[in-house]
């Protein structure tokens, strides 16, 4: 060994230094033995005046009671904590206890004080720690994040974290990060995804004595099953829930949901455990996040709606819909304020108040579009911040190379550029499916009907700016239920995914070609007017006519479809008017005995 080796060779960890290190690291694998471990290190430590140890022993202890008690206790454990960093100069310690800090502060409800206290610790961090030490810092500032309703910087630093963490040395901590990248996917709408966020959460966390973590990735699972009408299969989490006791043993004092798990019952057709829960969710009087308080009035509300009094629903609604309505309330999530005004709009139509009950649908249609434009800006919000931390990496390896030699420089640059690569492949690749997923159809690989609805309205006011008419077929395939009865749903998505790839195989690139839902599709065709774009239409149809598919030894031939041709001359006024008018044609057209193309006189 090296003179300079032995001269910088660190001491020996002292055992209540690595009593304190193994709490920490089992704080998500087992939690009981992590907090056991923990007030046996403080002991041990406190005996050997070793303050760096007792730090450790404190900040699992700290962080532990931010899982399983209330926010002020682990406040108190984590002041101590910093204490004995401060006299050690432990610097990892210090600045995991200041995510700790943030953390039990937004949790009081004192979020903008929480990111002021955690932003300035992240550059220093990203110098300082690895791995998941890294990760835990990084989650405090995504928490800090979803609990102003910021999802998009949220989902962010969740995913670096994640990348930090990893499955390896996370020590169960990429369960943890699982579990929050789930919870803000169900802000943004992307509930498949949080599903799949789920299920790996309780895959990698299937061997952690934490009944908590699997606690909330059950609550997660409920509210993503609930939003994909599936509320019966969440029926089975809601019943173990419910039995957990609220003790460490259990979810800890951790709030309880009982309002989101309310809305499942209530949605499954359990209206006897959805009015206990109810009624469990107002006992807690006004001790709830706003989240909970919206979500607690919308279950109460969907109750009444159940039993058939929707007077009363729309009385459980209206003192909280001034606070739904406002994009600058803070803390209330877009997915519970779009929730809240759908079961509004529903109480209004069984009231039979129209006017209202589209006021109250309009509104949740803002909001479901709110939440696309939330998902693409967490796409954006990810690569900009991958980009920042590794410009910052990229400096601090500069400076470390400065005093090294030039050998080792060399070597060191070239893994980072390496490490820079990979970050920005998995970067660009997340950005490619995530827009593939927000915008296109899996199954025809066409743009889905989330992309029409944002595209239409563009074009429509491009072609009136432009002169321009613009053309708009809805083209539905005929007798396709049968082909599903007679030779099953394979046999139809492989109708389906054909017609799809005609579609696209003879559009121009100026035209948009949309699954619309089901058999049918939509076409947007640029500066073409109807006649133009019934000649278009019918060239497809004879295209479709000569198809012929081989279905287990049968030959599926004789295919064809209706469709409805309008223009921007028959419908002005609006895009939907646009879509209505060529609806209107489809419908004719298979009125006088479908295999045509329908288009104005």
């Amino acid at each position: 060994m090296s003179p300079f080796l032995m001269a910088t060779k660190r001491p020996p960890p002292s055992p209540a230094m690595r009593l304190a290190r193994r709490a920490w690291n089992a704080l998500h694998v087992d939690s009981a033995l992590a907090r056991s471990m923990a007030e046996k290190a403080i002991a041990s430590a406190q005996r050997g005046s070793d303050a760096s140890a007792e730090g450790w022993g404190r900040l699992a202890l700290g962080f532990h009671l931010l899982y399983y008690a209330t926010a002020v206790e682990a406040a108190e454990e984590l002041r101590r904590a910093q204490a004995c960093f401060d006299q050690a100069g432990d610097r990892p310690g210090q600045l995991i206890t200041g995510a700790g800090m943030a953390r039990s502060l937004w949790r009081q409800g004192r979020v903008q004080e929480a990111l002021d206290m955690v932003l300035p610790l992240r550059d220093r961090g990203v110098h300082v720690l690895k791995h998941e030490q890294l990760g835990v810092l990084l989650n405090a500032v995504a928490g800090c994040y979803s609990a102003q309703g910021n999802s998009a910087q949220a989902f962010a630093y969740m995913f670096e974290a994640l990348r930090h963490a990893g499955p390896r040395g996370g020590r169960g901590f990429d369960t943890v990060l699982h579990c929050n990248l789930a919870h803000e996917l169900l802000q943004i709408g992307d509930y498949e995804h949080s599903l799949m966020h789920v299920a790996q959460g309780l895959a990698r966390g299937g061997a952690l004595k934490n009944a908590r973590l699997q606690s909330v990735l059950w609550i997660n699972r409920v509210i993503g099953l609930t939003e994909l009408g599936r509320a019966a299969e969440a029926m089975p989490d809601i019943h173990t829930l419910l039995a957990m006791p609220a003790d460490p043993s259990g979810r800890g004092r951790m709030a309880a949901h009982f309002e989101t798990l309310a809305i499942a019952a209530i949605r499954a057709g359990d209206l006897e455990l959805g009015a206990r829960l109810v009624d469990r969710s107002w006992a807690q009087g006004d001790a709830l996040l706003p989240d909970e308080r919206l979500e607690r009035a919308t279950a109460a509300a969907l109750l009444a709606l159940a039993q058939g009094h929707p007077a009363d629903a729309v009385g459980a609604l209206m003192p909280a819909e001034y606070a739904a309505a406002s994009d600058q309330a803070g803390g209330l999530s877009v997915r519970i304020r779009a929730q809240f005004f759908a079961v509004l709009s529903e109480a209004h139509e069984a009231c039979g108040d129209t006017i209202r009950s589209l006021a109250a649908l309009r509104q949740c249609q803002r909001l479901y579009r709110l939440q696309t434009q939330m998902a693409s800006l967490a796409r954006y919000q990810a690569a900009a911040l991958q980009t920042e931390l590794l410009r910052l990496q990229h400096r601090l390896d500069e400076n470390d190379a400065h005093r090294r030699s030039l050998e080792r420089a060399r070597a060191e640059l070239a893994e980072a550029n390496g490490a820079l690569q990979r970050k920005i492949h998995e970067v660009e690749s997340l950005q490619q499916a995530l827009v593939q997923q927000a915008t296109h159809d899996p199954l025809t690989g066409l743009f889905n009907r989330r992309h029409l609805n944002d595209a239409l309205p563009t074009l429509f006011a491009l072609a009136g700016r432009e002169a321009q008419t613009m053309a708009l077929a809805i083209i539905d395939l005929d007798h396709f239920k049968l082909v599903n009865d007679m030779h099953g749903h394979a046999a139809g998505d492989r109708l389906l995914a054909a017609f799809g790839e005609l579609l696209a195989a003879h559009c121009r690139r100026s035209d948009v070609a949309c699954r619309y839902g089901g058999e049918e599709f939509c076409l947007l065709m640029p500066r073409t007017d109807a006649p133009g774009a019934r000649r278009k239409v019918q060239a497809l149809l004879r295209r479709w006519r000569t198809q012929t598919f081989d279905v287990g030894g049968t030959a599926l031939q004789g295919l064809s479809f209706s469709a409805g041709v309008a223009d921007t001359t028959l419908a002005p006024d609006s895009p939907d008017a646009l879509l209505k008018a060529a609806d209107d044609l489809l419908l004719t057209a298979k009125r006088e005995g479908r295999n045509r193309v329908g288009v104005s006189a």
